[in-house]
């Protein structure tokens, strides 16, 4: 794709430096990616070619028709091979979305790396190839072979979320085109839209504001509206920002967020929102006398008081995974959609990675639906059975039932007294629901372009096959075994240790019964664990950070790396006794 209908084989571009990003379009981290490569594509772009590998986790994923629809959402400038059957993903032996590997211009892979918060050290590195293979002679300077697909002409342009307005009106985020957009409430014509069209994070009037592919939108109380000047919170994704807009006159005001992706550790502090760095916020709900916020960036909920102007963590740990339980001992992968019950007593949340319906009532969370990482599907019936694939929105209704768009799965689903049943199907990637005050039921069918009320009609029973996300376990012997991290620093790069020891390594595991020892917080990264013969198998949570600065430097800037990994594990007498995992991965 994106080539003009040309084949690319990697032997045409021998005398470039081409990066190889292997990533899927359902995943936050490779979603990061592609927002850090783009000063790399612009800065070296007559001597680097990236070439996107899309090796897909979800079954929709695989759909070529799917994969170009978010080549074009999310703003993918070069060219991407579709890689359904993880061909291409095999043959350079990646571990993780993302991965990228870095081909220098003889033809050779020089570099690997796995995770994101590489885009320092890939400035180094090509810097250093640049010099190399132009002394060579190797390194041959020209355009790439990009071709960008032709302009389309639609009323929206991958709609993310709406909000009815009290006047009648709609306000949706145009995410794809970097903007806010007021329907009228035939949802037919866009009356007023906010924002340049251009990727940004100018504040002002809604000719002059920006945004950079917006997400959640949600109403403030007349009463706060009325002390903060503001009647709107808008997710503002991509810039990792909080962006408030009043409604008279349209003007948009940052409110959190500095602009910069969180990279640092979690605490339960109250924190200047100004200050804060922030995460792929996605959705935004008011619950519990605050503003929450499905960071979906770090797999976690954060509040935000617009009166006190502070931001702070109200759920999660950063693990991606699923665990119910009190709210800072919680697990999610990648929050996306929030919807608050129309008495106030539930948060309902789409937690999209795991593909889950899970709610928040005093102070702890649960889930209704949803099995893991990967277990997903479109099946009805008990919601202890019943599987969605990848949802982003959630809508809870006043009879207490709860509408899920099941974004992957093309459907609607409701979710009511522990059964699961499909109310519409055959949509284009649903992406949020909401109530209208005439009660009807909008849905944002992202692909299609469009919003839609949803007709009413008697719900089905469907049972469109289980799927499974099966990815080779590392088989580890019972007993002691060492997990040892492997980081290297990038490119003029050291570790940091002017305040103390510079790592932090963080061990859980799923059923958490396969640890008998070792779990917790701890600097260094390496830890003895102990696992349970008696558990066959399971999946290891790691988190390891590592702070670094620049080397020999007057000044030097600080970085901190940061990467989580699920690991299967398999136990297995006679294994190997010590697991490495490799952070950063800059193997030259």
């Amino acid at each position: 794709m994106n080539t003009g209908g040309k084949d690319l084989k990697l032997a045409d571009l021998r005398g470039r430096i081409v990066i190889l990003d292997f990533w899927t379009f359902c995943c936050i981290n490779c979603l990061h990616v592609l927002d850090e490569l783009r000063p790399l594509e612009e800065k070296y772009a007559d001597v680097l070619v990236i070439i996107g590998v899309h090796s897909p986790k979800f079954e929709h994923e695989r759909d070529a028709d799917a994969l170009a629809a978010a080549v074009e959402r999310y703003g993918v400038d070069h060219p991407v091979l579709d890689d359904p059957t993880m061909d291409m993903w095999q043959q350079y032996a990646a571990k993780a979305w993302p991965t990228l590997s870095v081909i220098d211009p003889e033809g050779y892979v020089v570099a690997n790396m796995a995770g994101e918060g590489h885009a320092e050290g890939l400035r180094r590195l090509l810097d250093e190839l640049i010099a190399v293979h132009e002394a060579k002679g190797t390194l041959h300077r020209g355009d790439g072979p990009f071709v960008p697909p032709p302009p389309s002409d639609t009323l929206l342009r991958f709609p993310g979320k709406a909000l009815p307005l009290p006047d009648g009106t709609v306000l949706v985020s145009d995410s794809a085109r970097h903007s806010l957009a007021v329907l009228d409430a035939d949802l037919s014509a866009v009356l007023r839209r906010v924002g340049t069209g251009g990727r940004g994070r100018a504040d002002g009037g809604p000719a002059e504001a920006s945004f950079s592919e917006p997400q959640g939108i949600c109403l403030l109380p007349s009463d706060v509206a009325a002390v903060v000047g503001y009647d709107v919170v808008v997710a503002d994704t991509v810039n990792h920002l909080l962006r408030g807009v009043r409604l008279s006159d349209l003007v948009v005001t940052t409110v959190a967020g500095t602009g910069r992706q969180w990279r640092s550790s979690l605490d339960d502090h109250a924190h200047d929102a100004r200050a804060m760095d922030l995460s792929s916020p996605w959705d935004v709900a008011w619950y519990d006398g605050k503003v929450i916020v499905a960071m979906a960036g770090t797999h976690t909920l954060w509040w935000f008081d617009p009166v006190k102007r502070t931001v702070g963590l109200y759920a999660g740990t950063t693990v991606e995974a699923l665990r119910d339980g009190p709210l800072d001992q919680v697990w999610m992968a990648q929050p996306s959609g929030l919807s608050t019950s129309p008495d106030g007593s539930r948060l309902w949340l789409a937690d999209a990675e795991t593909s889950s319906l899970r709610w928040i009532e005093d102070g702890q969370m649960h889930t209704a639906v949803g099995q893991g990482l990967f277990d997903f599907g479109h099946v009805d019936g008990p919601a202890d059975q019943a599987l969605l694939q990848h949802p982003l929105g959630v809508c809870a209704l006043p009879d207490g039932s709860v509408l899920i768009a099941d974004t992957y799965n093309g459907a609607v689903r409701r979710w009511q007294d522990g059964q699961v049943s499909t109310v519409d199907s055959g949509l284009a990637e649903p992406s949020d629901i909401v109530l209208d005050a005439d009660g009807s039921v909008l849905v944002v069918e992202s692909a299609a372009h469009r919003l839609v009320r949803l007709a009413p009609a008697a719900a089905g029973v469907v049972d469109g096959g289980r799927h499974k996300v099966e990815r080779p376990p590392s088989p580890l012997a019972p007993g002691t075994v060492t997990l040892d991290v492997i980081f290297t620093p990038a490119p003029g790069q050291k570790l940091d240790t002017s305040f103390g020891d510079p790592t932090r390594l963080e061990v859980s595991a799923s059923p958490a019964e396969l640890l008998l020892d070792g779990a917790g917080v701890t600097s260094g990264l390496t830890r003895e664990l102990v696992l349970n013969p008696a558990v066959p198998q399971g999946v290891l949570q790691v988190v390891a950070q590592a702070a670094t600065c620049d080397a020999d430097a007057e000044f030097p800037a600080c970085h901190l790396t940061r990467q989580d990994w699920g690991v299967p594990i398999v136990i297995t007498p006679g294994a190997p006794t010590r697991l490495p995992l490799i952070l950063r991965g800059l193997d030259a």
